[in-house]
């Protein structure tokens, strides 16, 4: 896995995301080799060549890409995964898809945190988590792809931060939509904690640990997408309570919003599973334009009154 002069490092996928990781690591001296989906001539399969195969396209091309390569994949041959999202039709996460192609045994990864690609390019400092069953892979990616910018933590629940780092996108149009109303700093707190919350039942739900809740994958991303237009997720809740259809608030951001088709395959998920996430469902129910934000909010502030921690 490990090259004398730097990684060979082969990353699949150049939307904001990939570009910066592979700008970073260009920087730290490894090499860099990539494939896009406009790519129209060339074949990913050539990039197997390689210590390190990094998936950062977007979630609904992973399945496909996965099926491509997955029989031709070198079974030694690590795979980071950095996609954020729930697969709509088959209720997984991204790793979890790769798994379903990819050899037996082979090493698996994810990579998630507060890591806005705009702020990381212009050399902004950042902190991410690294997480893998493997218990190898954990540290060999943390040694070689730490850098001055970007520190990496390890951890063993690559599902929980993958959960986090999807739902969080979901959390993140709520709270566009909250401050596009203008309903205050009270108003976007308890929004967070409740959509942490809910985070949470669905991290447990697919069997995370708790403890990824509260770490850089969940809360740490969750403040982060939450509170900066640098997110195409908050961008895209701003414009919507700016009366914009979703149709039209995507058009404007221009770019891939994750958190649109995660809030389906939540709800898909709450369903199968009877699990209650009120903010999940008022987000479904907006960008499927069958409610008003106002709307929205008067659902979530006439619920039920309940215990805030169940007993």
């Amino acid at each position: 896995m490990m090259a004398a002069m730097g990684l060979r490092i082969s990353v699949l996928g150049r939307g904001a995301w990939g570009r910066t990781l592979m700008g970073l690591w260009q920087q730290q001296g490894h090499q860099l080799r990539s494939w896009s989906r406009s790519d129209d001539a060339g074949d990913p399969a050539a990039l197997l060549d390689a210590d390190l195969v990094v998936s950062a396209v977007a979630m609904a091309g992973v399945d496909d890409l996965a099926c491509r390569l997955g029989p031709q994949w070198p079974s030694s041959l690590p795979l980071l995964s950095c996609s954020k999202g729930i697969d709509i039709e088959r209720l997984v996460t991204a790793s979890q898809l790769w798994a379903r192609q990819l050899p037996p045994g082979t090493p698996v990864a994810v990579l998630s945190g507060p890591n806005l690609a705009d702020e990381l390019a212009r050399g902004l400092p950042a902190a991410s988590t690294i997480a893998s069953a493997d218990e190898q892979l954990g540290p060999w990616l943390q040694r070689h792809l730490s850098g001055e910018t970007l520190r990496l933590y390890r951890h063993s629940d690559p599902v929980g931060t993958e959960a986090a780092g999807a739902l969080k996108n979901v959390i993140a149009i709520a709270a566009g939509v909250c401050d596009g109303l203008q309903l205050g700093a009270n108003a976007k707190a308890s929004l967070l904690c409740r959509g942490l919350s809910e985070i949470g039942l669905v991290l447990h739900g697919l069997g995370g640990q708790q403890s990824t809740l509260y770490g850089l994958a969940g809360l740490g991303d969750l403040l982060a997408t939450a509170n900066s237009p640098l997110s195409r997720n908050y961008r895209f809740g701003q414009l919507l309570a700016a009366g914009l259809s979703t149709a039209a608030a995507l058009e404007q951001v221009a770019a891939t919003v994750e958190g649109v088709r995660t809030a389906q395959a939540t709800l898909n998920l709450a369903r199968q599973h009877q699990w209650h996430l009120p903010i999940c469902e008022q987000i479904g129910a907006l960008i499927a334009g069958s409610v008003t934000p106002a709307a929205a909010v008067r659902a979530l502030m006439g619920r039920e009154l309940k215990a805030e921690i169940a007993p």
